[in-house]
Order: structure tokens, then sequence, then C-alpha cells
């Protein structure tokens, strides 16, 4: 996230069909044309033609292919609020489902509650989807044009990122038997906004939430619902606050009920996702392909008995809320770039206990495992620097440690980057947070 695209075999193929001369024809056109828009804070990028699929070449949706939706009514969304409430109405909302329609695993659709207003006078700034539920800007037609941010840029996104990072850990703290996905969902909502930001994914294509809560087999784009968690549940919170004019993206698991209520193949496939997502983070560094990201996580998870997602992947991230570049989480030879300072995007690896593919529910977001297995994902907001990369999402003095850090074999304790500056404040942290009461 949120959301993640999705890949499409026809973007492929657009791009493998290009030839050399229509490519250095392409690329002289697209220079003149964007030699004054190439870093404007709108063309970085979002759906190019209906969601948010990413692909080589293809628009994007949430981290996935969206159908064209007409336009929703905005009601709400800006308009004056004396307390800026988001309470519960008694009005709930069905789920979208179609007869005999056949789940996967145990997670069913809930009643929701209606959107949630945004008022106006306590968020900075608004997306350009906010009120009709279509992002504006586009991406770079090649997979390998990413834009680096200014330094201006990079504050706001660190200020994007830990507001993104506070909510994420107040959301998580709220996790325990009995508690209802909109629930959080309104907690979430709240907080984005007494920060002075706006829940990215409310309204984006059409989200009705502010967050996405995917539980137990859903791998990503859970609508929080009046379902309530159950002890033993695994669930991924994935936050997303656009603060003046950028984004922080950043998702964690979490066990309802705590550690002790996880058996012991969730155990496995949490350490594993986790281990598999920091190996992936720690290559980054300037001057490598993004392409080779995917080797990396696929080839730990294998090993491990698991399998990766491949039809959903990471993004890049900045004043749109996705763009180039697109992160697979597999084996591939996609032409994605190289990192250079100032990129900044998220690695988010969707990993499962069985097969990796996925079932769409009618609601035309919610992605669940075929087989109905569990499905585990973390995500950072990253920021290639000269000497390394930092987590904008990372930990802070205030955030849980969780038995996948303490424990991890791949990076103790907490991971905030591999630049000299993230190891500092890295080690500082872990002093803290590691150190027996």
């Amino acid at each position: 996230i949120f959301l993640r695209k999705r890949i499409t075999p026809s973007s492929k193929r657009a791009i493998n069909m290009l030839s050399f001369g229509s490519i250095a024809v392409f690329l002289l056109v697209n220079s003149l044309a964007r030699s004054t828009i190439a870093f404007a804070p709108s063309s970085s990028v979002a759906a190019r033609n209906d969601g948010r699929p990413f692909a080589t070449a293809q628009p994007l949706g949430m981290n996935k292919k969206k159908k064209n939706m007409p336009l929703t009514n905005a009601k709400g969304f800006g308009s004056p609020s004396s307390s800026g409430s988001s309470s519960l109405t008694a009005t709930t909302i069905l789920p979208k489902t179609t007869p005999n329609f056949l789940y996967a695993g145990s997670i069913r659709p809930g009643r929701q509650s209606p959107k949630r207003d945004v008022p106006h006078e306590k968020v900075y700034t608004f997306p350009d989807y906010a009120f009709d539920g279509r992002p504006k800007s586009k991406s770079p037609l090649f997979p390998w044009v990413i834009e680096v941010k200014k330094p201006e840029e990079i504050e706001k996104m660190r200020a994007a990122g830990r507001a993104a990072r506070e909510v994420l850990d107040l959301a998580g703290r709220e996790v325990r038997p009995g508690i209802t996905t909109d629930e959080i969902d309104r907690i979430v909502h709240e907080a984005t906004i007494a920060r002075g930001g706006y829940p990215s994914p409310l309204n984006y294509h059409n989200f009705p939430k502010s967050c996405c809560t995917s539980v137990n087999e859903v791998i990503c784009h859970g609508i929080p619902d009046d379902r309530k968690l159950e002890e033993g549940d695994i669930i991924n919170i994935d936050i997303t606050c656009y603060l003046n004019g950028y984004h922080g993206d950043c998702s964690e698991m979490f066990v309802v009920g705590g550690e002790t209520a996880a058996d012991v193949k969730a155990r496995q496939l949490l350490q594993a996702t986790y281990d598999c997502w920091v190996k992936a983070m720690s290559f980054v560094e300037p001057g490598r392909d993004y392409k080779d990201i995917g080797a990396i996580i696929e080839d730990h998870v294998t090993e491990k008995g698991f399998t990766t997602v491949k039809s959903f992947c990471g993004h890049g991230i900045g004043s749109v809320f996705h763009t180039n570049p697109n992160i697979l989480h597999y084996r591939n030879n996609e032409p994605a770039g190289k990192m250079a300072p100032g990129h900044t995007f998220t690695i988010e690896p969707m990993i499962c206990e069985g097969e990796n593919g996925y079932l769409m529910w009618p609601d035309d977001w919610t992605a669940t495992t075929k087989d109905g297995g569990r499905s585990a994902q973390f995500e950072h907001t990253l920021l290639i620097t000269p000497d390394g990369v930092e987590a904008l999402t990372g930990k802070i003095e205030s955030s849980p440690v969780q038995f996948w850090e303490r424990d991890s074999e791949v990076h103790e304790g907490i991971w905030l980057g591999t630049s000299a500056a993230a190891k500092e404040r890295e080690a500082i942290l872990n002093t803290s947070l590691l150190s027996p009461e």
C-alpha cells in the first residue's frame, strides 16, 4: 500500500515489444517534454488506465488493478466539521458479494460503516483523488524512469513517514480479541487527522476506508468491517499518511492475543516474512538493480517452505501514492532501473503458507490466497542515501518490539537502515528497546 500494484502480462509484453529505435525516439521526446515537469509534485505516477495495477508500464491502483468505477458521492470529504469526530453511526453497509461465491478460507466480509469525514479545517493538504476517487497524476511510461527527490521533498517525506509510523504503532496497540477492524480503522482515521494528515487509502480509486486490515488468508487490501478479531488471528495493518503533499506508507503484522497465541506455523511464517524483508532492504544501495530485490526474497522464503506472491508488488512513492519503480518480490529480469540517492519506494513482500495465487473477492479489493492458507507482509517506505538506505517509516522510541525482531537470525532488533546515520540511530534505539526492564 497501501497498496500494492498488480502485475499484468500485457504490460510486460508492451515493454518487450518496443524496439531500440522507438525507445531512442521516445527518450529524446520524453526528455524534452519532461524537462519542466519531471520532478513536479504531481508528475510522479498514479493510475494510467484503470486501477492501481502495477505492471511494468501499467497504471496504479492501490497495489492492484481496478476496474473503471463511476465517481463517488464525495459528501463529507473536506467539508467543515466542528468536532472532526468520526464515531460510528447506526448506518452500516452490506458487503458487496455474489451468490454462491466460493471463499477460500474462513474469513468472510462483514458490514462496513460509512466513509468517514475528513474535516477541512484540520487537514493541511488533500490528495488529488480525495473528492472524486480518481488519481490525476501519471507515471512515467518507462519503468526505469524514477524521480529523484530534492532535499526539501525528502524532509516532507520524513514527516509523513514519522506520522505513518506513529499511527501504525497506535493501531497495533489496539489489536486484541473482540475488537473489530472497523474500530481499528476509526482509530487510524482520527489519529491521522490529529496529525494534520489525510489517510491516503480513503477514496483512492474509491477504496472505502482509511487503512487496510488483512486477516489470516487475506493477502492485501482487506476492508475494515464489523468482524471481531479472534485469539490466534494474524493481521496486517497497512497505513499510509498524506502530510503536506507527500505520502508515508508502512505495514506490520500483529498476532491477536500476543506472541503466545501464535501457533508454530504462524510463527514460522511471520519470521520468514520478516527476515526476507530485512534481507531485501539491506541489499539496497546506489548503483544496484531494483530487479535483484525479488530473488533475495524468493530464495529465502522458498528455503523455509513458503511462497511469495507474484501478482502484487512494491512501488515508488512521494507526492504520488504509487509510481516507479515497481518492486517485484520474486526472481525476475524486468527493467526496473538502477538505485540512486534520492529514490523513495516501498518493499513489501507478501508471503504465503501454501500456494501463492490469489482469489479476488466480489468487492474488487480484498485479495486472499486461493487455498485459504495464511499470508503475511511487512512494509517500509525507504530512502536511498549516498551511503545506503534508511527507513522513513522506521520504528521510534515508543514502538513495540515484536518476537520476530527479537529472534531474527538475519538482523537482531529493530532495523532502521544501512546508512551511517541510520545505523547510529538504530544502535541507540535497540539499546533502549531491547534492554531488560
